[in-house]
């Protein structure tokens, strides 16, 4: 992994970003007074913009102002994510543009094209906009961006609910295992993130400075219930099992857990019981949710808590666990991050997102030791 990008209610970059999350910065609102008993580690009512300018010098202004903001957020972190990895127009230009991919995971797309086109397909068809079908596809941030850099290795959108973030990273890391690509992997939301994957021997090669290392992950389906997660937490607890199998790494390694943490009660608890499950008591282990600082990216979530968990390993900070104020009885507290920053050398991170529909996704990050 050399680099990343996020562009979120909070920021612009993910050094921004990540710094906004210790000083108990939110950018959700105050929960309405009739939500008031439901508090929890996501947000209730929360509310996201762009702001003024945000896509200035990143995308056209043509596409900015017909594009829904699932598309302007992936446009502006793709750029950004190639900006910092140093793939300059000359850089660019060198590549094998056929063995460069573009994969972007999107829960629901461009929701307000499709409501636009709703609203005016009841007054006449001729006030439809011509953009109302592309500009609403989920494919068409990979489309896009694919388009802008002339990339033409794999390129799609990939929609499993809250673990369509996950699933582009790991979809991602196949191809490059399997050599149809050397550099993939970009996953966006309402808010979005984005990861740049290289393979390793490739980015030495180009002296770039890389951030940390996808050691592995898994994918699982509970095969249960459309949103509640199974009971016994099997799929969830087989996804982690798989996952560190996968990568060689032992569970006494992991000492770090950003939590997928929905907000939902039965979500969070099964989650917690999962992770006891595979981890067992380790008095090292810490685990915390990003959702509870910037709320639900739906689709970008994993990308979003992906870049967390890195800038975690580089920074040697993981973020306070906010607006978590009645924890469920049967959660040890001492396994989650207080309200406070805490310092912690990671030796390896895992990153949950688990979907609606069962989808189950675990990625495996740590420090690259080669720097």
């Amino acid at each position: 992994m050399e680099t990343a990008s996020l562009a979120s209610p909070l920021c612009t970059s993910p050094a921004a970003n990540y710094g906004n999350y210790h000083p108990l910065k939110s950018s959700m609102l105050k929960s309405p007074k009739r939500h008031k008993k439901l508090t929890s580690r996501c947000n209730i009512g929360s509310t996201f913009c762009i702001r003024n300018g945000f896509s200035n010098g990143w995308i056209s202004p043509k596409i900015a102002k017909k594009a829904d903001k699932y598309l302007i957020y992936a446009l502006v972190a793709g750029k950004k994510a190639l900006v910092d990895a140093g793939i300059t127009e000359q850089v660019s230009g060198e590549l094998d543009k056929s063995r460069c991919g573009v994969i972007i995971g999107s829960a629901m797309g461009g929701l307000r094209v499709l409501n636009d086109g709703f609203e005016a397909i009841k007054v006449s068809y001729k006030k439809m906009s011509p953009f109302y079908i592309p500009y609403s596809l989920t494919n068409m941030a990979s489309a896009v961006l694919a388009m802008d850099l002339g990339w033409t290795g794999p390129s799609y959108s990939i929609s499993t609910a809250c673990a369509s973030s996950n699933y582009s990273i790991l979809n991602a890391a196949s191809h490059m295992i399997k050599g149809d690509t050397d550099r993939d992997g970009f996953v966006m939301g309402e808010g979005a993130g984005v990861l740049l994957l290289e393979e390793l021997e490739h980015a030495k090669k180009r002296g770039t400075n890389i951030y940390a290392e996808v050691l592995g992950g898994s994918l699982t389906c509970d095969a249960y219930h459309i949103t509640a997660p199974h009971p016994e937490g099997v799929g969830m607890v087989s996804c982690m099992e798989k996952a560190l199998a996968q990568s060689g790494v032992a569970k006494e390694d992991v000492n770090y857990i950003n939590a997928h943490a929905p907000s939902t009660r039965l979500g969070d608890l099964r989650e917690y019981q999962a992770v006891i499950r595979c981890f067992g008591k380790n008095p090292e282990l810490r685990m915390n949710s990003t959702k509870s600082l910037i709320g639900h990216l739906l689709g970008a979530s994993g990308a979003a808590e992906a870049v967390a968990t890195i800038k975690a390993i580089q920074t040697g900070w993981i973020h306070p666990n906010l607006n978590l104020e009645n924890p469920d009885k049967h959660v040890d507290a001492k396994v989650l991050v207080g309200p406070k920053k805490e310092r912690l050398d990671i030796k390896v991170a895992m990153s949950n997102s688990f979907g609606f529909g069962g989808h189950n996704s675990s990625i495996l990050f740590a420090p690259f030791k080669g720097n």
